[in-house]
């Protein structure tokens, strides 16, 4: 089953670097002013780490680890942004949770299950890591939590990812809260592969093994 799922999403990311090819990328350029040229290459800041988009093919690479592979959910966020994001939007600096983003509801339970738990259980008894490791991908701390800051999954995107570790009595809990205007940048769907992108690489730069059934492309 998980074979299919991947190769599934092999294909759809295929099917979006083509699409991708036929954008106008004057017009992406002008919706997304954080993204830099040089050359036939878009480059764009994810989580810390800085991919280019060839312009030639439609490829996504790390900048500075070609020969590293890019993941699915990473590709699919970063074609998703040029394609979804609107010509006027806008960071409203309304903080909301996953279940009162537009559209978003229906989703919640699995949310909650599949990513929501794993990011706590991740982390749990790990909250200096999970500071660490959420400063040097740029988060900045907010006064929510053990942990909390606020982290950019691009530029547009903010993100305030929170982390209450657990005791005696209660284990670790945790929330991820997004900008109202997201789904004015990227597809509702595609918030769920934003959140699972930036717990997975908060627990990479940590150095702690992921746990619990997280959701992934």
């Amino acid at each position: 089953m998980q074979e299919n799922k991947s190769s599934n999403y092999d294909k759809l990311s295929e099917e979006w670097r083509l699409k991708f090819l036929e954008m106008d990328k004057e017009l992406v350029k002008k919706k997304l002013p954080e993204i830099r040229q040089e050359n036939d290459i878009f480059l764009i800041t994810h989580f810390g780490e800085q991919y280019g988009v060839s312009l030639k093919d439609g490829t996504i690479f790390l900048v500075n680890q070609r020969e590293r592979p890019v993941s699915n959910g990473v590709k699919m966020d970063i074609y998703n942004l040029f394609w979804y994001s609107k010509e006027d939007a806008f960071f409203m600096n309304r903080w909301v949770p996953f279940r009162d983003v537009r559209g978003a509801s229906p989703f919640t339970p699995a949310f909650e299950r599949n990513v929501l738990m794993p990011f706590a259980k991740t982390f749990e008894g790990h909250t200096e890591e999970l500071k660490k490791a959420a400063e040097a991908i740029g988060g900045i701390s907010v006064k929510q939590g053990d942990a909390g800051y606020i982290i950019p999954a691009f530029d547009c995107i903010p993100m305030q990812y929170l982390f209450w570790d657990g005791d005696d009595e209660f284990s670790a809990q945790a929330n991820i809260l997004y900008d109202y205007s997201v789904t004015d940048y990227i597809h509702v769907e595609s918030t769920v592969s934003l959140a699972t992108e930036g717990i997975l690489r908060l627990a990479e730069v940590a150095g702690l093994e992921l746990k619990g059934n997280i959701f992934r492309m």
